[in-house]
């Protein structure tokens, strides 16, 4: 009989694309997942191969925000009575810890960022030490634990001195089918090239930079398909700039037509500012992304994204996010055809290594333990 395997996060389930890798992942290994999150008005449908279960929560943000969910994922969880349970990220653990000690079930826990250092803590000391207080008494209890890069892992495994695997967010791409017509609604409406941001628009990501630099930058319209905190400020600023015409919003996508707008682009942007180890530190999933669709890239000079970028030459590297540098490396990346082609030669030997299907043999060595 089949183990069953509790993932609890605290998004709505429908853009998170490495929860869902690692669900498939361990239903191909014999386990039976479970994926709970939480649901919003605007939630878009969820549609998977395994069970998922969305809880409705009164508030939106803020402590009581925390309190509910995690109040309610315990009593799930203790209904559910899993196997095995796994917690991503900090804000998911309390309620998977007393559950897995009441339960005696194992946990591991599956941390997608350096939480205590991400920009939105930094601010708010008082905040930020309840959570690293969190942090210190639960982590070092659970049974295993891996994260998304390696200094991560490091920083976690001098701290609490557990063994912190690595789980990079590649993508997966044994499905991989580039000569499948594009049919997404997000389609290029002249010649002009399509500079790409996704994923979360948040402080550090340096959206506010690219937006910026689109002043300087003439044949081009940078596309920007995700939401967040500062959306709404990004939308004044691309106004008050007259940019309208230059960058387009597209809004949260699925996963398979996010795939889709991602093989259109000319460029993919992953511009993070070095707010806090967090993002110091940070391996975006969208920069592997955009390396399997067979985009080059443009990445901050941060430690692990400027590794793989120049390890497999694929882009380049951005030393400033002053507007007008900016604005000339992305004229470089989208114009210049001898570099472009080097790049482009070198994008499908990146993508053919940066793929979830290597990546998966580290998930099969933990969670082989309890099969």
């Amino acid at each position: 009989m089949s183990k069953k395997v509790s993932l609890s996060v605290i998004n709505d389930l429908v853009t998170d694309n490495r929860v869902h890798k690692v669900a498939v992942s361990l239903q191909k290994m014999g386990f039976e997942p479970v994926l709970v999150g939480r649901i919003l008005p605007e939630s878009l449908p969820v549609e998977r191969i395994y069970p998922t279960h969305r809880m409705k929560l009164l508030f939106r943000k803020g402590p009581m925000f925390y309190l509910g969910y995690n109040f309610r994922l315990f009593f799930y969880l203790l209904k559910l009575s899993p196997d095995l349970l796994v917690a991503n990220d900090l804000d998911s653990l309390l309620a998977n810890f007393l559950v897995s000690r009441i339960r005696r079930k194992p946990l591991i826990y599956d941390s997608h960022e350096y939480f205590t250092e991400v920009p939105e803590l930094l601010g708010r000391p008082v905040v930020r030490a309840i959570w690293k207080w969190l942090e210190r008494m639960l982590v070092p209890k659970v049974s295993a634990a891996y994260t998304v890069s390696e200094l991560i892992a490091e920083v976690y495994r001098e701290q609490y001195n557990i063994d912190f695997k690595v789980v990079r967010n590649l993508p997966v791409c044994e499905a991989k089918d580039t000569t499948h017509p594009i049919t997404s609604n997000h389609r290029m409406s002249s010649t002009a090239k399509i500079i790409l941001y996704q994923g979360a628009m948040n402080l550090g990501r340096g959206i506010e930079s690219a937006i910026r630099a689109m002043q300087f930058v003439d044949g081009a319209e940078l596309w920007l398909a995700g939401d967040g905190d500062i959306r709404l400020q990004l939308q004044e600023m691309v106004y008050e700039l007259e940019l309208d015409k230059k960058v387009r919003f597209l809004g949260r996508l699925p996963i398979g037509e996010l795939n889709e707008v991602t093989r259109q682009a000319d460029l993919g942007i992953s511009l993070e500012e070095d707010l806090g180890l967090n993002y110091r530190f940070a391996l975006p999933n969208k920069l592997f992304d955009y390396i399997q669709a067979g985009v080059p890239v443009l990445v901050s000079n941060l430690p692990e994204m400027k590794r793989v970028v120049e390890h497999y030459q694929v882009g380049l590297i951005a030393e400033s996010h002053q507007r007008k540098e900016l604005a000339s490396l992305i004229k470089t990346a989208l114009f210049d055809e001898e570099k472009r082609q080097c790049w482009i030669k070198n994008l499908p030997v990146a993508a053919k290594e940066l793929c979830w299907e290597n990546e998966e043999q580290v998930l099969k060595e933990i969670y082989a333990l309890w099969l």
